[in-house]
Order: structure tokens, then C-alpha cells, then sequence
């Protein structure tokens, strides 16, 4: 039971809650100056989004964030959003959402504990260190109470842990699981060892698509930190852009973003461009954790071959291997990432549903989703570029 002591708030605006009390949450580990496991919950993230107009009104992401106070103190917290649509989450319930209004009920709005337009895994409900039973009890309780009270059909909590998932299934949610690629650093030396752990036609085809890259006609450069230049982002809405239009209709991002990013984000990415006489051509936006390089967007404005896999998979894995982090998580999609290294792995999210016929249903669904992940998981991994035994090449 949540304690009777604690006192569950929503806030409507991220800037209502103080940096450093959330944070306190969100990333406790960094208090010594260092990065944060998950860069994509931080204060300054997410705030970001809000200033620069991503979410908020008119955009179907309506902040209503959770946190719980315990003798005056916050000691958690979680980003939770009114959601109008189910745009821009990569754990999709559009064929829920369908099935319920064809029986005559109203999907929308729903509640959603998520980073916005983030497929990456981490911490959804963001406890100090010590209290992590007590407030994640308190999040998941008060969350679910907003949702009863507020008459939704449904609370959604996205890309959490493997732990917090199991939390909440031991409080009544219901445990869903999906899939995505993501590379493991074995302590690789440097970009070949990696190649060698891989079978020969595997390593020889990745030789090739990086020669082929480098046949563009310009140079490859990374920017991080200080030597990102407002420039660099001008090219890079350009990218995102193209690649917004064709993918999602419209890009999630307004041009805003990018501002924020430059102002007080950029410590946090790795922005990777292909330039030609001076000029960026493509580029890959990543996001850099204490421990894992996040790949979020791609896009170009001319097309080559392989570059895409250069810029996107291979500078990531380089750039990983350089500065000792442990994975590349490469996003939502993709089982093209299984020829270069990127093997299938688990992500987990929480569902809470109002209507008690509807939720049986989807429980129902659910088991017979989580069986067929576990066996394309299984299959798709043994299907993998890494070398079965130590001598298949020899």
C-alpha cells in the first residue's frame, strides 16, 4: 500500500517542478557531474520538448506529470501526458484503440508515462535511491487513480524497465512485450575485433558497405558538445525533415527543438555528418548516456549507397567501442540492424485498461503476443552475424 504520508501531484507544465528535484529522480547518478544513464528523462530533455513547442497544446501530448511527495520532500517522479492520438509512441495500440470505439467506447484521451517519440528503454517512474518500492507503488497507484477519476479508457506506461514491469504486473497492470535491436560491446579492442567475432561472409559484407559509403566524395565527422554549431542543426532540420514527411506525415520536432538542443542539450548528442564540399548531405542524430549510445534520427538530402548504415550503425558502434559503453540501442524497427550486428533484445511496457471485458481481451492478447516475441527473438538471434563456434572460419 502507497504510504498515507505521501501526496501525488500533477503538473501540467515540467518548469512547475525544480531541475534539481526531479532530476534527483530521474538521474541521481549524474549528481557527481557525470552523465546520465538515461539522457531522455532528465529535466533538461523534456523541457525541451515543452519550450520548444513538440508537445504541449495542439500537439496531442498534453503534459499532466507525477510527483510524489513525502514529508516535504519529492521522492518521485514520472512523465505522464494526456494524449490525444496514439502518434509518436513505437509501442502501438492503434488496433486496441480501433476495437474499442467499433464496440462503441472512447479511446481518446488516453494517459501515457512515456518520453515522447523516444523508443528507448529506461526508468519511467523516477524514485530516489533508497525508496524505490514505496514510490514506484505511489506513481503507479496515483496514476491509475488520475485515469479512474478522469474517466479515460486506459494508462500506458512505455519502454520501462524489465523491474518496473514487473512491479506493476505484481499491482494489476498488464505486462506487455516487444522487440528491438540493439549491439553489445564484448569488449572490443577497436571496429575490427568486432569484425572478427563476426562469420566471414558477415565481416566481408560489412568491409564492403563501408567502402562503398566512403565513396560519396566527401568526409565523415562527428560533433559532440562544444564543437556543435547552430549550422549544423540548420542542415539537420533539412534531414529531418525529409525524413519526418516521409515517415510519420508530419515531424514530431518543431524547428524549436533544435535551438534547445544546441543551448542545453548538446553535451548529450552525438551528431554524426557526411559532408561534401563543406556542406552536410546526411546526418545521424544520437543521444549519449553513462552507458549506451542512443541512435534516434537519419536523414539526407541526396542518396548514396551504404551510407546510411555507415552513418547510422557503424560510427555508432565505433563511437561506442571508443568511449567504453556497454550498447548501441538503435531504435524502434529494423531487422536490416541484424546483419550488422545489432541482435534482437526485450522491451517491456504496462497497461492499465478501464473497461473490465476489453481488458480481458487484451490480456488474452498479450499471452499469445509475448510467446510469439520470445520465438522471433529466439530464431532471429540464431540467425545472427556472430560465428557459431570459434573455428567456422578457420
Amino acid at each position: 500500500m502507497r504510504d498515507t504520508r505521501i501526496e501525488i501531484t500533477v503538473h501540467d507544465s515540467l518548469s512547475a517542478i525544480a531541475a534539481e528535484d526531479w532530476d534527483a529522480c530521474a538521474c541521481p547518478e549524474a549528481a557527481d557531474g557525470g552523465r546520465p544513464d538515461d539522457p531522455f528523462t532528465t529535466h533538461r530533455f523534456l523541457s525541451a520538448l515543452e519550450r520548444s513547442g513538440s508537445v504541449g497544446s495542439g500537439t496531442g501530448w498534453a503534459p499532466r506529470h507525477l510527483t510524489a511527495e513525502l514529508d516535504g520532500q519529492i521522492i518521485a517522479a514520472a512523465p505522464l501526458y494526456a494524449k490525444g492520438h496514439s502518434q509518436g509512441e513505437y509501442v502501438f495500440d492503434h488496433a486496441w484503440a480501433h476495437a474499442y470505439e467499433r464496440a462503441g467506447g472512447q479511446y481518446y484521451p488516453k494517459l501515457q508515462i512515456a518520453v515522447p517519440f523516444t523508443p528507448a528503454t529506461g526508468r519511467r517512474l523516477l524514485v530516489r535511491p533508497g525508496l524505490e518500492s514505496v514510490g514506484r507503488s505511489a506513481l503507479i497507484q496515483g496514476a491509475v487513480q488520475l485515469a479512474a477519476e478522469n474517466r479515460v479508457s486506459s494508462l500506458h506506461i512505455t519502454f520501462c524497465t524489465e523491474e518496473e514491469a514487473e512491479d506493476g504486473a505484481q499491482m494489476g497492470l498488464l505486462h506487455r512485450v516487444s522487440d528491438q535491436f540493439h549491439w553489445l560491446n564484448r569488449g572490443y579492442a577497436d571496429f575490427d575485433a568486432f569484425l572478427a567475432d563476426l562469420s566471414s561472409r558477415k565481416r566481408k559484407a560489412i568491409r564492403r558497405e563501408r567502402r562503398t559509403a566512403q565513396e560519396f566524395g566527401g568526409v565523415i565527422r562527428a560533433y559532440t558538445g562544444d564543437d556543435l554549431r547552430p549550422k549544423h542543426w540548420d542542415a539537420f532540420w533539412r534531414f529531418y525533415q525529409d525524413t519526418g514527411s516521409r515517415k510519420w506525415g508530419t515531424p514530431y520536432l518543431t524547428r524549436a527543438f533544435f535551438e534547445e538542443a544546441q543551448a542545453h542539450l548538446r553535451q548529450d548528442i552525438l551528431l554524426v555528418l557526411a559532408e561534401r564540399d563543406g556542406q552536410p548531405i546526411a546526418g545521424a542524430l544520437n543521444f549519449i548516456g553513462r552507458d549506451a549510445l542512443f541512435g534516434r534520427y537519419w536523414g539526407c538530402t541526396e542518396h548514396h549507397p551504404c551510407l546510411h548504415f555507415e552513418l547510422c550503425y557503424y560510427r555508432a558502434i565505433d563511437f561506442a567501442i571508443q568511449n567504453g559503453l556497454s550498447r548501441v540501442e538503435a531504435g524502434a524497427q529494423g531487422e536490416h540492424k541484424l546483419a550488422r550486428g545489432y541482435l534482437p533484445a526485450h522491451c517491456h511496457s504496462l497497461h492499465w485498461i478501464a473497461d473490465e471485458g476489453f481488458r480481458a481481451a487484451v490480456e488474452q492478447y498479450l499471452a499469445a503476443e509475448r510467446s510469439a516475441v520470445d520465438e522471433e527473438i529466439e530464431i532471429m538471434t540464431s540467425y545472427g552475424p556472430f560465428r557459431k563456434t570459434q573455428t567456422e572460419d578457420e
